[in-house]
């Protein structure tokens, strides 16, 4: 009886709570210019993105999880995605008592791809820059006018002038 009682009090510390938060439509973190709304083009297949913290003894490590962190991740998997599209948002978390846990949510969709981005991304990804570091200039309209590589510490440096 005393083997019975352990396993279900493991069993009960080892489960995770899911939680459906809300079904949507569209749902974006970028700014999207409505007007050009024709042009945008419902990608093939579901994407997913998660943001997730952890818990050690009773100390979330780092701030709550962030659902727009969460929908980023979901974003930037898709080059050119500017929303998600029909999609479910979930909460979940689970611990162990005095142990480890984890928060996350999870954001799941179909990507609203905008090509002129998809466009702009093939233009740098196909550019022959290799390194880690690199210095990139636009045009007033977003268009890329040029990109260099730089060291570590005039990347730093440049970075610091800007923000």
């Amino acid at each position: 009886m005393r083997k019975i009682v352990i396993i279900i009090v493991g069993l009960m510390m080892l489960s995770a709570c899911t939680h459906r938060i809300i079904d949507f439509t569209i749902i974006s973190t970028k700014n999207i210019d409505l007007s050009q709304a024709h042009k945008l083009k419902r990608g093939a297949q579901r994407v997913s993105g998660e943001d997730t913290r952890h818990i050690i003894v009773i100390i979330p490590i780092g701030s709550m999880p962030n659902l727009k962190e969460a929908v980023d991740t979901a974003l930037e998997k898709i080059p050119g995605a500017v929303a998600l599209l029909d999609g479910v948002i979930y909460r979940k978390s689970w611990y162990i008592p005095w142990i480890y846990g984890q928060d996350s949510y999870i954001v799941e969709g179909t990507a609203l791809i905008d090509p002129n981005i998809l466009i702009d991304s093939r233009k740098i990804s196909s550019s022959n820059i290799s390194g880690k570091f690199v210095i990139s200039s636009f045009d007033s309209q977003g268009n890329l006018e040029t990109m260099r590589e730089v060291s570590e510490s005039e990347y730093i440096k440049t970075k610091q002038k800007f923000f």
